[in-house]
């Protein structure tokens, strides 16, 4: 199978305006391999005849499907370890003190995937939150009505529970079914999945303690960023937390909000808006070195199951 130049086009325009998601020239190669499932499902004619396919009116209810095709759906508990140590150290107890009154957290795992995000959350909630009589509601969000469905379900292959998480919470928070590990009803509990598009307005939400916008900003273009960021800062609490992904920043995009360097990572706040004298929002205290999460050592960490 082959992509024309005119069929990608259409494909680009097609995710750019249903997802905001940018597909530069170069990108051809991925756009072939996501679709030819897609077109040897849809018959023998090849990308091109299923392109044309997409955009006649009969087409109309299979275009989600190549939005969701062409969504990066890679992820992996406790993704880059440093989140969820600086979580653990810094975020979780000052979230603490500050819920004091009400004893509740509410998280958001933006552009979950298939939900190890938002269940790595839900397992230190469950280990250093919930044992002090504290409620935690966690929503996780995707564009994908699939990797939504995923998330509900809360079920794992062996290899995707090989891929980061320790096995003294395996065992803690996860139970065997058939050649599957399902996610404990704890967890579960916690945790309310649903479809959402970031680039589109959102949906009336609760507000947020804690906000995890973690490597999906790197595919929008700086306007899309722009409103994004202004959209989450909505909906979080003025006191609240927002983590990015490694590449990823607030910097030169949305100056609404502090900064602040915790060891090699950076905790974004929501603060005032930028003033025309300096450019920047007030800097933010700075914050303690983080230590590890849950009690588990870096060599049990890093065993993979």
């Amino acid at each position: 199978m082959s992509l024309s130049s005119q069929s990608f086009a259409y494909v680009a325009d097609l995710v750019r305006r249903e997802a905001a998601i940018v597909l530069e020239p170069g990108k051809e190669y991925l756009v072939e391999a996501r679709l030819q499932p897609l077109a040897r499902a849809h018959g023998p004619a090849g990308i091109d005849a299923y392109v044309a396919f997409l955009q006649s009116p009969g087409g109309y209810g299979a275009r989600a499907e190549v939005v969701e095709a062409l969504t990066t759906n890679e992820t992996s508990w406790f993704r880059d370890r440093e989140p969820f140590d600086v979580l653990v150290s810094h975020v979780i107890p000052d979230l603490l003190a500050r819920t004091a009154t009400r004893r509740k957290i509410t998280v958001w795992s933006a552009a979950c995937s298939s939900g190890q995000e938002a269940y790595t959350i839900a397992m230190l909630m469950a280990e250093h939150v919930v044992p002090r009589g504290w409620q935690v509601e966690i929503l996780a969000t995707d564009i994908a009505p699939g990797m939504v469905a995923r998330t509900r379900e809360g079920r794992y292959s062996q290899l995707e529970i090989g891929r980061g998480l320790p096995a003294p919470l395996m065992v803690k928070h996860f139970q065997r079914v058939g050649t599957q590990w399902q996610v404990s009803d704890q967890l579960r509990s916690m945790v309310r999945a649903q479809v959402l598009n970031l680039a589109a307005p959102l949906p009336l939400m609760p507000v947020f303690d804690l906000v995890f916008l973690r490597n999906v900003l790197i595919y929008f273009d700086q306007p899309t960023k722009r409103s994004v960021l202004g959209r989450v800062r909505k909906a979080m609490s003025p006191e609240g937390y927002l983590f990015l992904g490694g590449a990823e920043t607030t910097l030169g995009i949305d100056e609404s909000w502090h900064r602040t360097p915790v060891g090699r990572l950076t905790l974004n706040r929501p603060g005032p808006p930028a003033t025309a004298a300096t450019g920047a929002a007030p800097a933010a205290p700075a914050a303690p070195p983080p230590r590890t999460f849950s009690g588990v050592s870096p060599a049990t960490r890093q065993k993979a199951i």
